[in-house]
């Protein structure tokens, strides 16, 4: 079977792609808007170890497959085996097709996948040090490329548009307001934000609120960025950035607490544990919100070991339904006031941080190199596709900590303050 149609076969011959390979064959419909070449006996070796989703990564990754068209487009053509990867039948029928030898090559995969191995000296999933790596991992790129990616905002999660026209820093600057109305933050209050990224809300809290705001981020490039900004600012009397783990903090009494994009990479065994910490650092009456991609329902796998997202994106990071989640918040006592499902908003998130990623292409290559940039490119074109499909969403949800009389301190229509 020549090569090309091998490929074809593994995609899916629906995708309406055509496809090249290094052998001189070809396959796909004639005229296709999408291409795929495959450029090297390497792809078939990342193929034949690993069918579907990882060794096509490996392959688009290392150079050995390059996409000719609109990345998105194609992901979500074949959206079934990026998001769904291919059954065990699947796999053993691809196998054979390429055939013993790619089985043969030895070829290490690209250095921008997480070895296990290395993850595995740290400790179990979600030990301190472990969850350190993983976190510097994917955050301590270079401030540049995200700044290059995300914006002027420097906010890595997802934003709300208050309208379709809407830019992407009129959206994230919607995104921390609304997360400071629904904390109902006031002037003299404290607000700890947990996984606080570059400070975007602890600055947004402090000057807009005039909150004392605390945050801390396992991201040492993070932290130095976020005081620096903090002090550009002339906010560094209300607000802070701390490089440590959100364990570590010692304060206690805190009016708010927010945690934007952390509980994913929490664990499902521990997200007890983290939401009873952020339970003990809020004062009678202090009020929690939770931002954090979920799974639409309980049924799907929340860890996915050989996954791109785990190799290359976000090591170790597992993803829950909501109402898992909030089933565990109110175990431990939180109240539920509100909640609510933006995932629509992160599919547009991700659109504008693709465009700035391809606006910006050939500084990032040469900052973070082509591997780098082509993994961001394959992830968040990726991502896209999952919002859109309601493979993953994105979900706020607002908790109280009652009084010990069980009052809540919420007024009685506090909903028609938010958009």
């Amino acid at each position: 079977m020549a090569l090309a149609t091998i490929f074809e076969k593994i995609v899916g011959p629906d995708a309406n792609v055509a496809f090249m390979a290094y052998d001189g064959s070809k396959a796909g419909p004639d005229g296709a808007d999408l291409a795929i070449e495959v450029k090297s006996p390497i792809a078939v070796a990342y193929l034949a170890h690993a069918p579907g989703e990882l060794g096509l990564a490996r392959a688009y990754i290392s150079g050995h497959i390059d996409v000719h068209g609109d990345l998105y487009a194609l992901l979500d053509r074949m959206w079934n085996i990026t998001t769904n990867d291919l059954t065990t039948s699947e796999k053993i029928a691809a196998v054979r097709s390429l055939g013993v030898k790619p089985l043969l090559m030895r070829v290490p995969p690209p250095p921008q996948e997480m070895r296990q191995s290395a993850l595995a000296k740290l400790g179990s999933r979600h030990a301190k040090q472990r969850d350190a790596e993983a976190i510097h991992h994917h955050y301590d790129v270079s401030n540049r490329f995200y700044r290059w990616v995300l914006g002027p905002s420097m906010a890595y999660t997802c934003a709300v548009f208050p309208s379709q026209d809407a830019t992407l820093e009129e959206a994230q600057y919607a995104k921390f307001d609304l997360v400071a109305r629904k904390l109902d933050l006031k002037p003299g209050m404290r607000l700890l934000d947990v996984g606080c990224g570059w400070g975007g809300m602890v600055m947004h809290a402090a000057k807009h609120y005039g909150v004392k705001a605390l945050g801390v981020t396992l991201s040492k490039q993070q932290a130095e960025w976020a005081q620096q900004a903090i002090i550009d600012a002339g906010l560094q009397d209300l607000a802070e950035v701390r490089f440590m783990d959100y364990r570590d903090v010692q304060e206690t009494g805190f009016d708010a607490v927010s945690s934007i994009g952390l509980t994913e990479h929490i664990g499902k065994a521990n997200v007890p544990s983290y939401f009873e910490f952020l339970y003990g650092k809020l004062r009678p009456g202090g009020r929690l919100l939770n931002h954090c991609i979920t799974r639409p329902t309980g049924k799907e796998k929340t860890f996915n070991k050989g996954g791109f997202i785990n190799r290359y994106v976000f090591p170790d990071g597992e993803i829950e339904s909501v109402g898992w989640l909030v089933r565990q918040m109110e175990d431990l006592g939180f109240e539920i006031r509100h909640e609510e499902n933006l995932r629509e908003h992160y599919a547009k998130t991700l659109r504008h941080w693709c465009d700035n990623l391809d606006a910006n292409w050939e500084d990032a290559v040469q900052e973070v190199g082509m591997g780098t940039a082509r993994v961001w490119a394959l992830y968040m074109a990726g991502c896209i596709v999952g919002f859109e499909r309601n493979k993953v969403q994105l979900h706020q949800v607002l908790a109280v900590k009652l009084d010990h009389e069980g009052r809540s301190g919420v007024s009685l229509r506090p909903a028609l303050d938010w958009p």
